[in-house]
């Protein structure tokens, strides 16, 4: 079987899209989630926060003949894959892009809401002015992968992995098969959700969402006794995913390594989570890689604040990992972004494994007792080893996904 290494990697996050400005707030335990003022008139809505990336306009990214099939999540994601085949140098290397051993694999939970407002308003009116040729495009659940594909003409592989909160997990490993397999030398890989009320009501439906609106910095609290529940952010990220040896025939620099993947799905429940799939499918990726738990230098959990959630991973962790590998969640600074949650997990993941220091788990104080008891990154940053990490998603449905990742050597 191939290698396959990242040779470029981008994000979008409520905290800035560069390591740069995004590492010191992780490191200091900071957040991007506010207090949603434009949501109080939503009588039935008891959510009130939320963690946006405002700082994105993406009507002013791309000119209109460029950008009329794309809506945010895609204009995000387009954006996301330029910065990434640009780090990569692939960005003008048409021969790589258009030669059908390119393709792609990014998810979102679906399309852009915009147009299926105008939807609804043509069902109830009869009117369509708010409609036009691309509104389906736009809202489409694969109008990300679509749009990147047209985008940069790639004639590869196109895979849509819409699958809610493992839409950027399964998309980064159904690269990493294909090319692993031989089917494509280089992948663009991630996902994306853009941040919308109606994400926020389907949470708030099950009793899920925070209500420390008094305390947005504070309010996500991921295996901590207090935690009440998540509050919805807003990313997107794409990673280059490439055989190694044509990276390194190219000149290109891999920055990591994938060396395991798995996913399974629970087969039980809509929405419940268990620890007994949850922990199959982190073996599988552990296995996958040859690789134990002493490889690890740390774990980049899901733990989305929620009350369930957080103790079924939590005991699922242990007993795959055990007690004594670095573990923490970067949901208590962005709060849960979806689709794009394991792209820029891993790809700040990756940043943290060069740089040999995990940022805490932003506001995890007091570890909940009915939590399994694992080696928590709590109140300040960690020297860790420049080894390896594992990264681990969980979508409605119960789909599980695990993938580890390796410092290139």
């Amino acid at each position: 079987m191939r290698r396959v290494v990242i040779t470029g990697m981008s994000n979008i996050t409520s905290l800035g899209e560069s390591w740069h400005e995004i590492g010191p707030a992780l490191h200091a335990g900071r957040t991007g989630i506010r207090y949603m003022p434009e949501w109080e008139g939503m009588e039935d809505l008891n959510a009130r926060l939320g963690g946006p990336a405002d700082w994105f306009k993406h009507e002013k990214v791309y000119p209109r003949q460029q950008s009329r099939s794309m809506g945010r999540v895609a204009t995000m994601l387009v954006y996301c894959s330029e910065r990434a085949l640009e780090q990569a140098g692939l960005r003008e290397d048409t021969a790589v892009l258009t030669s059908g051993r390119t393709g792609v694999a990014v998810g979102s939970s679906f399309g852009s809401t915009e147009p299926i407002k105008s939807f609804v308003s043509f069902m109830e009116t009869g009117k369509s002015s708010g409609l036009n040729a691309t509104s389906y495009i736009r809202m489409m659940s694969h109008t990300g992968p679509v749009n990147i594909a047209v985008f940069f003409g790639l004639q590869g592989r196109v895979i849509t992995t819409s699958s809610a909160c493992t839409s950027a997990s399964q998309g980064i490993g159904y690269a990493y098969e294909n090319i692993r397999s031989g089917a494509q030398d280089v992948m663009l890989a991630g996902g994306s959700d853009e941040f919308c009320v109606t994400m926020t009501m389907v949470f708030d439906r099950l009793y899920a969402t925070s209500r420390h609106h008094d305390d947005p910095d504070h309010a996500v609290r991921p295996m901590d006794a207090s935690r009440d529940g998540l509050v919805i952010g807003e990313a997107s990220g794409i990673l280059v995913l490439e055989e190694l040896e044509h990276a390194l025939a190219r000149g290109a620099t891999p920055l990591a390594e994938v060396v395991g993947f798995a996913t399974n799905c629970d087969g039980t429940h809509i929405s419940r989570p268990n620890r007994e799939t949850q922990e199959i499918v982190m073996r599988q990726a552990m296995q996958g890689a040859r690789m134990g738990a002493g490889d690890l230098s740390f774990v980049s959990g899901h733990s989305t604040g929620t009350v369930a959630g957080d103790m079924e991973e939590s005991h699922a962790s242990l007993a795959v990992y055990g007690d004594t590998v670095p573990f923490h969640s970067l949901k208590g600074n962005f709060g849960h972004t979806l689709g794009g949650c394991a792209a820029i997990e891993i790809s700040l993941g990756i940043d943290m494994l060069k740089e040999g220091r995990v940022s805490p788990t932003a506001n995890l104080t007091e570890v909940d007792p009915n939590c399994a008891e694992l080696d928590y990154v709590m109140g300040e940053s960690r020297a860790v080893s420049s080894n390896a990490f594992a990264s681990n998603n969980f979508a409605f449905g119960g789909v599980n996904t695990s993938l580890v990742i390796r410092n290139y050597e």
